[in-house]
């Protein structure tokens, strides 16, 4: 059992204070009305911090198949908060016993042109 089970767990955000997880969670498994909206559009959730979430939005179009300007814009998020590009292809590297190889391979090239790298000119 987690250690924060049955206590909890405030987080701290954009939001103007500390706002209770659970109570989060709740109005979205009931669907309430625009609060998957407004919480996919804050820039930082909770406790994340920018280099993390990018890493998870990146991680989650890897899952999806997502498109190419869509990687560019994480990946670009990504860098700006810190990251690496090593830790970006660490990331999609990262996933693969998820989403599976045919995934990891779809995106490689998109994080690859994020980056400004063309894989295909490199080919021999």
């Amino acid at each position: 059992m987690p250690p924060h089970a049955g206590r909890p767990m405030g987080l701290a955000g954009g939001r103007g204070g500390v706002v209770d997880y659970r109570q989060r969670l709740r109005r979205m498994a009931i669907n309430e009305q625009g609060v998957v909206e407004s919480e996919a559009g804050l820039s930082e959730l909770g406790v994340l911090d920018p280099k993390t979430l990018a890493l998870a939005r990146l991680a989650a179009l890897v899952a999806i198949g997502g498109a190419g300007p869509s990687f560019g814009e994480q990946a670009t998020a990504a860098v700006s908060a810190g990251a690496s590009a090593d830790e970006l292809v660490d990331v999609i590297v990262g996933v693969a016993s998820i989403v599976g190889v045919p995934r990891v391979v779809a995106a490689a090239p998109r994080l690859a042109l994020a980056l400004g790298f063309d894989v295909e000119d490199s080919v021999d």
